[in-house]
């Protein structure tokens, strides 16, 4: 190759990559987090039973969650449940029963523009609704009978929640070291740290959090990692715990015994 064609080669090169590095920039919202919207007028269809309640916060944003009630015969406390970066809370309306039968009312959230809620998405904004759904919580139950849970994109702001707020555990389902980790994962050659407007430190509120933490994670984890989770475990105290999923990727575990096994006797716990 000559100097010239080497030089030319390089041009297009860094063209190519300043325009990736723009394109994140500008686009990450896009390029982070999938939701579906849907009408204010829409109604859910869930077969528990269920309350859809919005609660307008200004002249753009309102919060919209869903209060799933406890089908056992006595409600012992609630799970405040944060879930990912996708859809709405259709989509992990799944996960409901596994909470509800063991006597856990269950209060889900959408973030900014995902479902019914509305206005712009922000860091500080996830951190905020989390909280208005904790006093909403904290309204109803002692903090020794509120559970907060977080799934892949909402561990963080359950970390968060928790760092700040009492409750009776933190249980966190394939959590981020922070989120430019997983993003530097799949975009190693960018300064991502510097380019992302979310961080979402996961380690940095686990280090504050009192309550006992579980986490669950999957070593075949292809978007989340299981090196998260081991990056995280330094950060556990004496009676925390990682409970890893051999074989388990990101969204299966709970296709494992061992998951449902182990949630139930953290739900089953005074």
């Amino acid at each position: 190759m000559t100097k010239k064609k080497f030089i030319k080669w390089l041009k297009i090169t860094a063209i190519i990559y300043v325009a990736g590095g723009i394109a994140l920039y500008f686009l990450q919202n896009a390029i982070l987090f999938h939701p579906v919207r849907l009408d204010r007028t829409y109604n859910y269809t869930f077969p528990e039973p269920h309350k859809d309640i919005s609660i307008p916060l200004n002249a753009k944003d309102t919060l919209n969650l869903v209060d799933f009630a406890s089908t056992d015969t006595v409600t012992k406390g609630v799970v405040l449940y944060f879930h990912g970066n996708k859809r709405n809370i259709s989509w992990y309306s799944k996960y409901i029963p596994y909470f509800t039968r063991q006597g856990y009312q269950v209060l889900m959230i959408d973030y900014p523009g995902f479902g019914k809620s509305t206005g712009k998405l922000t860091e500080k904004k996830l951190y905020d609704w989390a909280l208005q759904v904790y006093r909403i919580a904290i309204k109803r139950f002692a903090a020794d009978s509120i559970i907060i849970y977080g799934k892949s994109m909402g561990t963080g702001i359950a970390a968060q929640l928790s760092s700040v707020r009492d409750c009776k555990r933190l249980i966190l389902e394939t959590p981020y070291y922070d989120f430019p980790a997983v993003v530097q994962h799949y975009l190693p050659i960018y300064p991502v740290r510097l380019l992302l407007n979310y961080k979402l430190p996961t380690y940095q509120y686990l280090q504050d959090v009192k309550a006992p933490i579980t986490i669950f994670h999957g070593t075949k984890d292809r978007i989340v990692t299981y090196k998260n989770a081991k990056r995280l475990s330094k950060y556990l105290k004496t009676r925390d715990e990682l409970v890893t999923i051999k074989g388990g990727s990101h969204n299966n575990l709970f296709t494992y015994p061992e998951t449902i096994s182990k949630l139930d006797s953290l739900l089953k716990l005074p």
